[in-house]
């Protein structure tokens, strides 16, 4: 059930006469089934449907199974089969036998439903209101368990800290399937009366999952005077590249959310200068989203902002953030952790001020052959810094000195690629300078498998690509041309 005190009749979606009779509707599809307990699974694009599918799970004590669009099959089946979703909701009628399910299927209102034709009933724990897969770094996605207190717990929080704003239009441009977009999104605005305006992602700038159009995306935020939105960084990148200081199609803009992976503060610095009111944030699956965020009185460049109002952070002596949990984090087929500290594996620290900032990742440790340790973001960002690349990676573990994978972002000769190295090697201490590099032949994308859906670098499967060229580069000490 609903844990919060969410009036449905105020909630508010561009186009939507009445949400409350649209989940009205989804409820009864739900109830009679023949399992009306059992685990569901989505998958379909942005729409009113899909919210109000996701509410009236929540109203029932349903388990909602998120499937990404961008998923492969194989790792659609892992959800369906780990999950153990007995009912599929699809805006397609035809994929329903490619998984399992009955293919003579049923309609509630855009999106199609059918039943998993061989079916074994389990016991579903009442406390799970949503399983979220993310792909990460392996072909297996991994689910977190959130129960619907936790999901809104989070979104109370935005909401009491975006509340001086007075934000009246939300542009969903994130795919529902993501979490961030659930939360930060849609809950936080209908919690705040803001009005969730909600498109196909091909009608708001997204030809497929990872090949976004910007001018599409501004012409959509221009003409319904957008008041928020959230980003990932590959799609702050694109708009930055097309618009003009205080460029007019921004101009309604009060509150730009960043989140998913690392962004250069050149990125962000450039994003302030040509008017966009860009905020920076930091999240995990695990915590239901949203950790902290920076805000309009509290703001650090270079940070992911102050916690908020319900959360507890500390680091670790290793430099670990560790995030105090209320409820334990619950992965799918795993036993819980006990532990009320959850180790995020991300390192960081918190300045006098308060402001969190992240260091890299714990588990992406360079220890050099001299035995140095040393966090590949450091040295990446950097690079980044430079504005002369799209995409850096930095290497050497097990290694005497550090390599980088690079993509200029425009034509630049070797000399100025060395230059820029040599410039940013003067910051690094010399065990963590970087003494030679490799121009990437394209770019780390989710489509070649390089990328997390989130922009995360995928580095072993990086590194296991680029092998060969990295191995000549390593043996051959003549090529240590930035020494």
């Amino acid at each position: 059930m609903l844990t919060v005190a969410l009036d449905i009749k105020q909630a508010k979606i561009h186009g939507v006469l009445s949400l409350d009779a649209l989940v009205n509707d989804f409820s009864i599809a739900l109830k009679n089934r023949k399992y009306p307990h059992a685990p569901v699974g989505v998958i379909a694009d942005n729409s009113a449907d899909w919210i109000a599918l996701d509410l009236a799970t929540q109203h029932l004590g349903i388990p909602l199974i998120p499937i990404p669009h961008f998923f492969s099959n194989e790792q659609k089946k892992h959800l369906i089969d780990s999950a153990h979703i007995f009912t599929l909701f699809a805006e397609q009628e035809n994929i329903f036998e490619l998984y399992g399910f009955d293919e003579n299927s049923g309609q509630c209102h855009s999106l199609f439903l059918s039943h998993l034709e061989n079916y074994e009933s389990k016991d579903v724990n009442k406390d799970i209101q949503k399983i979220t897969f993310t792909s990460g770094t392996t072909s297996k996605p991994k689910g977190v368990c959130l129960s619907s207190e936790q999901q809104w717990s989070v979104a109370k929080s935005l909401e009491h800290a975006l509340a001086n704003l007075k934000i009246k239009k939300h542009l969903c441009l994130l795919p529902l399937s993501v979490l961030l977009e659930n939360v930060a999104g849609v809950y936080t605005s209908f919690l705040s009366h803001t009005e969730v305006f909600v498109f196909p992602l091909k009608d708001i700038g997204f030809r497929d999952p990872f090949n976004f159009d910007a001018a599409q995306c501004l012409s959509k935020i221009d003409t319904y005077k957008i008041e928020s939105i959230i980003l990932l960084p590959q799609m702050l990148h694109s708009i930055l590249n097309i618009i003009e200081p205080n460029d007019p199609r921004i101009q309604s803009l009060k509150f730009v959310a960043l989140g998913g992976a690392k962004t250069p503060r050149l990125l962000i610095q450039k994003a302030k200068d040509l008017g966009l009111p860009i905020y920076e944030g930091y999240g995990l699956s695990e915590c239901s989203s949203v950790v902290s965020l920076n805000l309009p009185n509290a703001y650090k460049v270079g940070s992911v902002g102050k916690p908020l109002s319900n959360r507890k952070i500390k680091i670790a002596e290793d430099h670990e953030i560790e995030i105090s949990m209320t409820n334990k984090v619950n992965y799918l087929g795993e036993v819980s952790d006990d532990d009320s500290w959850f180790k995020t594996g991300d390192i960081g620290h918190i300045d006098e001020e308060g402001f969190l900032f992240i260091d890299g990742r714990k588990k992406n440790l360079i220890i050099t052959s001299y035995g140095r340790n040393i966090s590949p973001e450091w040295p990446e960002s950097l690079l980044m810094e430079q504005g002369l690349y799209k995409q850096v990676m930095v290497i050497g573990d097990a290694q005497p000195y550090l390599l980088a994978l690079i993509l200029p972002s425009f034509d630049i000769s070797q000399a100025s690629i060395e230059s820029s190295i040599r410039s940013v090697n003067k910051a690094l201490p010399s065990y963590a300078s970087i003494l030679n590099y490799i121009v990437l032949d394209q770019p780390f994308s989710f489509s070649n498998g390089q990328l997390t859906e989130n922009g995360r670098l995928k580095r072993d499967v990086i590194q296991s690509y680029y092998q060969k060229e990295i191995n000549t580069l390593y043996e051959s000490s003549k090529d240590l041309t930035l020494l």
